[in-house]
């Protein structure tokens, strides 16, 4: 193959940049549905992912497919087997419940902080989010409640300027969406949810410090009780 000339104008680097960057593209298109699938629940924990069907799906080469997966492995949702394939990663145990004990600890204290100084434009911005979380539920959007209930808990770090514990919470809740999404399942569980925000929101506008930490508490130890239950009558899709 002859080597690829760089004038002086540097349209070469312009091709091997453009080249580059349709690459990255690609692998970013096949890393987001894929993680979305994992995320979502459409791929169970533990199933095979066919790359080349993908690979056909997609309309990609094998590369960027690759790359997506080996992107997804970093972030353990998925175990490369050599000489085996990629699978979807089953959920582990421990350390959902490790995570979910320090988002416990951050969050209670977070909501406590808000009873003491969240400003006006948190109220509003809390207020506001409770409203779009009553349109999703009534409308029975799940991926917009998901949204909200993510939200819910950002509008608290982002007010308070808390920014450093929204880096520690962004990165727990990354590990911890796929069991969220799955313990939403039941339409009950998403009211609950919004029940439990309200709650929140309540104590914070009354400055009840004691209430607010306790009904943040309250809330996260709703979900662990609810994993503890999902871990029996699921144990295939957990590891210990």
């Amino acid at each position: 193959m002859p080597a690829l000339k760089v004038g002086a104008s540097g349209e070469g680097r312009e091709s091997i940049g453009a080249m580059g960057e349709r690459v990255n593209s690609k692998a970013d298109q096949v890393y987001d549905e894929l993680k979305e699938a994992i995320l979502a629940g459409a791929l169970d924990p533990g199933a095979p992912i066919d790359k080349i069907a993908l690979c056909e799906r997609l309309g990609v080469s094998r590369f960027p497919v690759s790359a997506a997966v080996s992107r997804l492995a970093f972030e353990s949702l998925v175990v490369i087997e050599p000489q085996h394939g990629s699978f979807v990663a089953r959920i582990s145990g421990a350390e959902v419940r490790e995570r979910m004990f320090i988002r416990r600890a951050l969050e209670c204290e977070i909501a406590a902080e808000a009873a003491r100084r969240l400003p006006k434009d948190g109220f509003l911005a809390l207020e506001e989010n409770l409203a779009r979380g009553r349109e999703a539920v009534d409308a029975g959007d799940r991926p917009r409640f998901y949204a909200q209930d993510v939200g819910f808990h950002q509008v608290l770090t982002t007010h308070l300027g808390l920014h450093r514990s929204s880096e520690v919470l962004d990165g727990l809740r990354t590990h911890l969406e796929r069991v969220r999404r799955m313990l939403m399942l039941p339409q009950g569980r998403i009211r609950e949810t919004l029940a439990e925000h309200s709650e929140i929101v309540a104590a914070i506008k009354a400055g009840d410090v004691g209430r607010a930490r306790a009904a943040m508490d309250r809330h996260l130890a709703v979900t662990a009780e609810n994993f503890e239950s999902f871990a029996r009558e699921r144990p295939e899709l957990i590891s210990a």
